[in-house]
């Protein structure tokens, strides 16, 4: 427990919980100025403790102890409370699970009761239930498999897709040490090459933008002037008159640039005055040795640039073909999932078609076995009387036959 706050009151009189004495001020008694009440003088305020020891300060102290002790117990005990609802809430989150469950399979049970109960008020046949009932099963298991077919494909999808980023992340790394490993200007070099690639890229993805948005507006103009003949005719006209334009475009800026052999030796001879052979000299050698520089370095940038696009490659090659092994593993999922229903249509249709013709074919069947039993059951003696009788009406229709010939003849 903690301890009291009482203390013995001091020598200005008892104490209070504050450590103040309670004095009687009266208001009436403060001076009354022209410009209002003035402040209260220190002489006029009410006995104090005159002595603020280490007691008071104790008393102080243990008083505001308590009060956070208070505070915290009762923090204490909201959160040990927050605690039990949050186990509460669970359990019964839980509960509330397990019982949607068990609704759910009732739900399905009473689904069972009330076909079974229809059955019974229609007065449907056992034998119509079984066949809708083996129906309905081979129908559930051919789609239990296929859904099982499609679910492994989509494991396998998704494991080659994690497949190809572990590559992709490790394609990364590799290009990202290559990088370190190389010079601080080479760095520079391909920091700005990428910069310069990342920018190409996106002004590629605008202009493609752009690019399909004119197509769709070049469709749709196409599909406007597909009805008007007047208008497949301008555009055709128009067409071969912005040919003919770029064509004279071409033609006058290369008869501008074209110059006669005179003019081009009078400017050259017009250059050669202008400046001395020796200044020639020196400019000569000073041009060939930076141009020995330049070629030094662009040989060493293609080399660079050689390696850069090599590992590019591989890296673009790798990355495509797993690329368009997704793509293709996506379009025989999407074809199969869009043709699904159409060949489970053809499938039951040749499944009913099958099936009458067996029972075409047990038809024919029972009465062929019936002819062989009414055969079966005739005698020797009928046997031998049709046989006799097939022999005479034989040779009657061969003495017809040879009568109607000696006729013709």
């Amino acid at each position: 427990m903690p301890p009291s706050t009482s203390r013995p009151g001091s020598r200005g009189g008892s104490s209070t919980a504050g450590g103040v004495l309670s004095s009687q001020i009266k208001v009436a008694d403060r001076p009354v100025t022209q410009q209002g009440l003035s402040g209260m003088k220190t002489a006029m305020k009410g006995p104090q403790r005159q002595i603020m020891d280490k007691t008071y300060y104790l008393g102080l102290l243990r008083s505001k102890t308590n009060e956070l002790t208070t505070e915290i117990n009762k923090l204490q005990e909201e959160a040990e409370m927050y605690k039990q609802e949050k186990s509460v809430y669970l359990s019964y989150e839980k509960r509330a699970e397990a019982l949607a469950g068990e609704i759910k399979e009732y739900q399905g049970q009473l689904a069972d009761y009330n076909m079974v109960v229809d059955i019974l008020n229609t007065s449907t046949d056992i034998a119509e239930v079984i066949r809708d009932y083996n129906v309905l099963k081979v129908q559930n298991d051919r789609d239990a498999q296929s859904v099982d077919k499609i679910f492994t494909e989509r494991q396998g999808t998704e494991k080659l897709i994690q497949a190809v980023e572990e590559d992709i992340e490790h394609e990364k790394v590799v290009a990202d040490d290559i990088v370190k490993d190389m010079s601080q200007a080479d760095q520079a070099k391909y920091m700005e090459m990428k910069a310069a690639n990342e920018k190409l890229s996106q002004e590629l993805m605008v202009q493609q933008q752009e690019l399909d948005a004119l197509n769709v507006k070049e469709e749709a103009l196409r599909a406007e002037i597909a009805h008007s003949q007047v208008k497949q005719e301008a555009v055709q006209l128009y067409e071969k008159l912005h040919e003919l334009e770029e064509r004279r475009d071409q033609m006058i800026a290369e008869d501008k640039n074209i110059e006669s052999p005179q003019e081009e030796r009078e400017r050259l001879l017009k250059q050669a005055r202008m400046q001395s052979v020796k200044d020639d000299s020196q400019e000569i050698a000073s041009m060939e040795r930076q141009l020995a520089e330049v070629k030094e370095k662009i040989n060493h940038f293609k080399k660079v640039i050689q390696q850069l696009d090599m590992d590019l490659e591989n890296h673009q090659g790798k990355e495509n073909w797993k690329y368009k092994e997704l793509k293709k593993r996506e379009e025989s999922i999407d074809n199969f999932l869009e043709t699904f229903e159409d060949v489970k249509n053809q499938e039951l249709e040749r499944k009913a078609q099958i099936e009458a013709n067996i029972v075409a074919l047990l038809e024919h069947s029972s009465r062929n076995v019936n002819r062989m039993k009414q055969i079966s059951s005739v005698t020797n003696e009928e046997l031998k009387i049709m046989q006799e009788d097939l022999t005479f009406k034989s040779n009657e229709m061969q003495k017809s036959q040879s009568t109607a010939k000696n006729l013709v003849t």
